[in-house]
């Protein structure tokens, strides 16, 4: 997917990742549940797919009998006219929007948090779900040519960030709180390259791989020390010792709330740099707000699992290095 040289490669393995998911998801088959979770995934990934190809099919079309490379489409874009130009930027974006879970075709994240954590850490949170920011970061010179249409991304990133976050204040399912958090982000990242600020919009891609990636693998850790509870409130009324999930979950909710001097702020901090500095300071309040309702929603959920008091005594529960050692590694990328 990102070493392509061209999109059918591309879209390749864009389908490879969508396999990847869907499977994973439904890893725990015998749940029926996780079973409807992973077919919602697919649908709505093919959804966004058919727009995807539809738009590399009409790229080609409008440019002729040429070779698809992407530096070839580049030195070629400008005997296009606009706008086909718009309609391809357009389909090229409804793939992202099922990709990376935006308005409208966000609905099967939540419920992609049905397999196991680690799948969640990489796939839904760090590494597929950001397929959508690189796929617009790599056809910049197109979107460059049309910013009515990375004006519309960036609206649809800040709409998907709020809504995410405003969701995200109201779970009660550890995961699923993350699994919006992570849509929320995804908009973020949306803003930045619909912009035209696609090394901003990547920047946050990278710092936000690491501490999601480490706040999902901290959350998979508590709820196999609390014998698969996923409820924070439940959780909460446990309060088992763990003080390397508790200290690097700190760290990450630290750094995705963007308080600086933890990575999340400078690449978050650029993001809404951005937007101001466009002028679109519509786009900017949005996205402050969401930073507001971030740190609200993640500290709620930090201080529930880790600091509330309850009546029940503290229990120590071991948690295997294979946990911990992942934990410290990421964050450090995290700070």
């Amino acid at each position: 997917l990102v070493l392509a040289d061209n999109p059918i490669i591309l879209f390749i393995g864009w389908e490879g990742v969508g396999v990847c998911s869907y499977l994973l998801i439904k890893f725990y088959y015998g749940n029926k549940e996780n079973v409807i979770a992973a077919n919602k995934a697919f649908i709505a990934n093919r959804v966004g797919d058919f727009g995807f190809l539809l738009g590399v099919v009409t790229l080609f079309f409008a440019l002729g009998e040429v070779d698809l490379s992407f530096n070839t489409i580049q030195e070629n874009i400008v005997n296009v006219p606009n706008s086909l130009l718009i309609v391809v930027g357009f389909l090229l974006f409804v793939g992202a929007m099922g990709k990376s879970a935006q308005i409208p075709l966000y609905v099967w994240l939540p419920d992609a948090m049905a397999g196991p954590t680690p799948i969640s850490a990489l796939i839904h949170a760090a590494t597929m779900v950001t397929a959508g920011v690189y796929m617009v970061a790599r056809f910049h010179f197109l979107y460059s040519g049309i910013e009515e249409i990375g004006l519309f991304i960036a609206y649809i990133g800040a709409f998907s960030a709020l809504l995410a976050a405003i969701i995200a204040t109201r779970q009660t399912d550890i995961k699923k709180i993350l699994a919006y958090s992570t849509m929320s982000q995804l908009g973020y990242m949306f803003i930045a390259v619909g912009l035209g600020f696609y090394s901003t919009g990547l920047f946050h891609v990278f710092t936000h791989a690491f501490f999601k990636a480490m706040l999902f693998m901290g959350a998979g850790g508590i709820i196999i020390a609390l014998h698969h509870e996923q409820n924070i409130f439940k959780i909460g009324q446990h309060r088992a010792n763990l003080p390397i999930i508790g200290t690097t979950f700190l760290i990450g909710v630290i750094a995705i709330s963007g308080i600086p001097p933890f990575s999340g702020f400078f690449s978050k901090d650029a993001i809404l740099a951005a937007a101001f500095q466009e002028g679109q300071y519509l786009i900017w309040a949005i996205a402050m707000f969401t930073a507001f309702l971030t740190a609200y929603y993640m500290f709620r959920m930090y201080f529930i699992v880790f600091v509330a008091p309850n009546h029940h005594h503290q229990e120590y529960v071991y948690t295997s290095k294979t946990i911990t050692i992942p934990l410290l590694i990421l964050a450090i990328g995290a700070i």
